[in-house]
Parts: C-alpha cells; structure tokens; sequence
C-alpha cells in the first residue's frame, strides 16, 4: 500500500488575499523577479511587505526559504510560514506541518506535523487531510487509529485526490476502519486509476483476479495489470509474466512472459528473478543459456528464493553456466534448506561426501557468510 506524505504545494498564492493597491505593486515586482530567478530581488522587494503583515508576502518568502535551493535556509521558511500559518494561511499551515513531518530545518516532529495538518485540513486543504490520515493509519503524531484515516482519506477523496481514494479503497478491501467492502474498494480504486494512479491499475488487476466482490475474471485482471506493468509497475510486470506462462486470460505466450519477466527481474523483483532463470535454463521463450540462467538464479536466491538456491547449487555442482565448484555447490545447498526441506538436505550431504575436511569447512564459511548477507537485506 502507497504509505507517502504529498509533497509541499509548488505555487505562489498570489491571489490568496486582496492587498492594498500599493502593496501589490510592491509584490507584483517581487513576484516578476522570481519569475526570473532573480530571488534576491524577490526577498527584496517581499521581505518589508511581509514584515508589514502581507499574507502574501509572508508565504511565498517561506516559500522561496523553503524551495529555491539559491536562498534555501529552513528557519527562515518555518519562520516565514509559521506567520502566515497563525493567521490561518491553509497552505502554509500545510508546508509547516510537511517540514515538521520530514524533519527539514530540524529533527521530525510528527505531534506539530499532526497539529499543522489538522488545521489546514479543517479548512478543507485535500493533502492535509490525506496525510493526517496517513498519520492516523501510521500512528504518527497520534494514537493509531484507522476509523479516522478511514474518515480523513474519504475527506480528501472526495475532493478528487487520486492517492486518497487509492488508500481509502485499500481500507475497505483489508476491512481497517471500516466495513470490508470489495464492492467499495473496487469504487475507490476505480476512481484512483480514473486519474492513472499505477497502483490502483494493479490492485483492481488483483481483485480481478481473485474474484473479491467481483466474478474472477482473468481478462479483466490481464488487461489491468498490463496497464499498470506498462507504467513500470514491477508487480504487475511480474503478474503478467505469470499469466502468459499459463495462459491465464492471455494465450499463453513463453515469449511474453520472458519479457515480463525481464522487466520485472530487472527492477529487482525475485520471483520473476527466479522464473527468468528458468526460462533461460529450459530455452522456453528465450535461447537457452545457461550462463544467465546462472546469473539470475545467482540474483534470485541471493533474496532468499529456496528453489533459486537449490537451483543454483544444481549448476555449481554440474558446472553449468558457471565454473563447477564443489564448495559453492554445498553453500547454496546448506543455504536452501532453511526450511528443513529433505531434498535439499540430502543434495547438501551427497555435495559434503565429496568434500575433503578442509574443503568441507571452507563450503560451511561460506554458506555462513551467505546466510548472513541474504539476512541483512
């Protein structure tokens, strides 16, 4: 689930508040300048407005410390917004409570981040009241509590937030805060991919496929995850992989799933590591090579895939696609048998049979050191 705080608003309020004639002149030259990217001008011709108690002026000068990297200093910003914020400036009190939550200019504070939001978000800022019910879900700033994420995400997605209605869509399929309602998450998800939220592409592809509140329906949940695996999305890329493997709503295709697999493997995802490994040790939809079998195992069971450790000590003991090696045999054998599976065990032994005492130990340190790196990632 998509667990973000919406970055700061990325635009000046220059017609927040009316100003008196003289003063917008005033403020219409620092805007003109920092248009330029002549900040200096901008803080220039905005700090005396603001010192003054120019609304406008105050937030965009918090907006300026803030942002431009030229002039960034974030006292300056949580000073300049701070201004803006106590006369109830819903955006600035929104960027406040996102530097408190991220810790910019200081440590993170998520009690004043939490109390910031709320402000805005009573003012009906939609990013305010989507990370305040980030917060309540998360248990930031405040006791957890998902009845009131469930109540802050409707708020914001009502308001058209696509990452809102994605959230509040995942509530109502786990059933956190609410009733579990597939035909509710359906709804919401439906919205969020309305406005090309990947995820949601994916979930729905998900609850297509499961048949959740809906008839299972493998086209429907192919066609959404190719949507969302064609925006990058590595589990959908995998999904679909797996789909045209066994011909799931798609012909099957060993080709396309190779290529599904690819991209997904390639982002890091290991179980399409491990079945791209396959496809290039059977030949099945790719020229059968050993050697990237080899090194896509080597990548898969480096995450922890049994069956890619196996596999892997498979090669090293018949010198396929790598250089035989006894010793790198047993690691990956000893490796795979976390789970105390017996064929491991016993291809583990038969490769320790084989071994000299001193050659025996070497394979043990090994496997050791293997252990200890797949456990630190």
């Amino acid at each position: 689930m998509c667990r973000v705080s919406l970055s700061i608003i990325l635009f000046f309020s220059l017609l927040a508040y009316a100003v008196p004639q003289v003063n917008a002149a005033d403020f219409q030259k620092g805007f003109e300048a920092s248009q330029k990217g002549d900040y200096a001008i901008a803080i220039q011709e905005w700090t005396p407005l603001a010192e003054q108690g120019d609304i406008n002026a105050i937030y965009n000068l918090g907006y300026l410390y803030d942002i431009i990297k030229e002039v960034q200093d974030y006292k300056k910003a949580a000073y300049w917004y701070t201004k803006a914020a106590e006369q109830g400036h819903a955006r600035a009190q929104y960027n406040l409570g996102y530097m408190y939550s991220e810790g910019k200019g200081g440590p993170k504070d998520y009690k004043k981040a939490f109390s910031w939001y709320s402000k805005a978000a009573i003012q009906g800022h939609a990013n305010a009241q989507y990370n305040l019910g980030d917060m309540y879900e998360r248990g930031e700033g405040v006791t957890q509590d998902y009845k009131e994420a469930s109540w802050w995400y409707t708020k914001a997605a009502e308001q058209g937030l696509a990452i809102a209605q994605y959230n509040l869509g995942y509530l109502y399929e786990k059933g956190e805060g609410v009733t579990q309602d597939y035909e509710e998450a359906i709804r919401w998800y439906s919205k969020a991919a309305g406005q090309d939220l990947v995820v949601a592409f994916y979930n729905l592809g998900n609850i297509n496929y499961q048949g959740k509140g809906t008839p299972q329906d493998y086209e429907q949940a192919a066609s959404l995850f190719t949507e969302a695996a064609q925006h990058g999305h590595t589990d959908s890329q995998y999904n679909i992989g797996v789909m045209y493997n066994l011909g799931q709503g798609v012909q099957q295709d060993d080709k396309e799933a190779a290529s599904w697999f690819t991209k997904a493997a390639e982002q890091g995802h290991a179980d399409a590591q491990n079945n791209l490994a396959l496809k290039y040790y059977t030949g099945e939809g790719v020229r059968q090579d050993f050697t990237k079998a080899a090194y896509w195992y080597t990548k898969a069971a480096e995450q922890g895939i049994i069956s890619a450790q196996c596999n892997l000590g498979i090669m090293y003991a018949k010198g396929e696609g790598v250089v035989q090696d006894l010793i790198q045999a047993y690691a990956w054998f000893d490796v795979s048998t976390a789970k105390g599976d017996e064929k491991n065990k016993q291809n583990r032994d038969q490769a320790a049979g084989v071994l000299s005492p001193k050659r025996l130990a070497e394979a043990k340190k090994l496997a050791a050191q293997i252990k200890q790196k797949i456990k630190q990632k």
